[in-house]
């Protein structure tokens, strides 16, 4: 394929990186990623969950993860903050029964001191000082959070030298700012994994809906370096980049 071909379906690609709910089903079969952590999010969430807990996802995405808890609506929260998944929430938690609200700052979560078991959040935004205010004595917090090295060895190869969208985010450090907010730890651990791309315009359509972590990120802007990248799957038949994750379990 000649260099304008290429750069003709990246830029179709480019204009078709919306997303409903969290739903990647437009790459599926074009990317691997996250399928072999050494952790089950969901088992160890409902290894401390008990059927009587009141609980909060926070920033819960379009709230699939949630209803596969299959927890009790009437003892169900959530948050959502992103506009898109706000509208999807309302529209399929709030007939349920599940008390969602909107909150994008995670600092002024619009519920009450001490009002549930646990909270949970994967991949979203947090403040320990707010969770620790709106957990009862002995509550957990489970999270599972994107790391500050996630996919930097991909943004390098488009955006080198940018800096680090979310410093400091790794388990030790996160680790310590619980302990120091008044949380026992009871579970920590860390990973790094591959993530794999089978095609560019996946690449592309990914790197547009995670804007964060390739800011500035454009088909024209970077397309030098995608054709390099495209050189190393024609190879390779695959380009490898690097996800990075970490899990702590937490209790007041």
């Amino acid at each position: 394929m000649n260099n304008e071909f290429l750069k003709k379906i990246w830029k179709q690609e480019e204009e078709k990186a919306h997303i409903h709910g969290w739903d990647f089903s437009h790459i599926r079969g074009r990317f691997q990623s996250d399928n072999d952590l050494p952790w089950d999010y969901g088992k160890i969430i409902k290894q401390y969950l008990k059927n009587h807990f009141n609980i909060l996802d926070y920033d819960t995405g379009g709230g699939e993860f949630l209803l596969s808890l299959k927890h009790p609506f009437n003892k169900t929260s959530a948050t959502e903050g992103y506009p898109p998944n706000v509208k999807l929430c309302e529209e399929k938690l709030l007939p349920l029964g599940i008390d969602f609200k909107e909150c994008s700052d995670p600092s002024k979560v619009p519920f009450p001191d001490a009002s549930f078991d646990m909270i949970i959040n994967r991949h979203g935004s947090f403040d320990p000082k707010e969770i620790f205010r709106m957990l009862k004595k002995g509550g957990f917090f489970i999270t599972q959070q994107v790391g500050e090295d996630n996919d930097r060895d991909l943004m390098e190869m488009v955006l080198p030298g940018t800096k680090k969208t979310f410093p400091h985010m790794n388990m030790t450090e996160q680790r310590l700012i619980f302990e120091r907010s008044g949380f026992h730890i009871l579970h920590a651990q860390e990973a790094y994994r591959p993530i794999w791309f089978y095609d560019i315009g996946a690449f592309v359509w990914f790197a547009h809906i995670i804007e964060w972590e390739f800011p500035g990120f454009c088909v024209d802007k970077c397309f030098d370096k995608l054709l390099e990248m495209e050189k190393i799957i024609n190879v390779k038949g695959r380009l490898k980049g690097t996800i990075h994750r970490y899990l702590l379990v937490v209790q007041k």
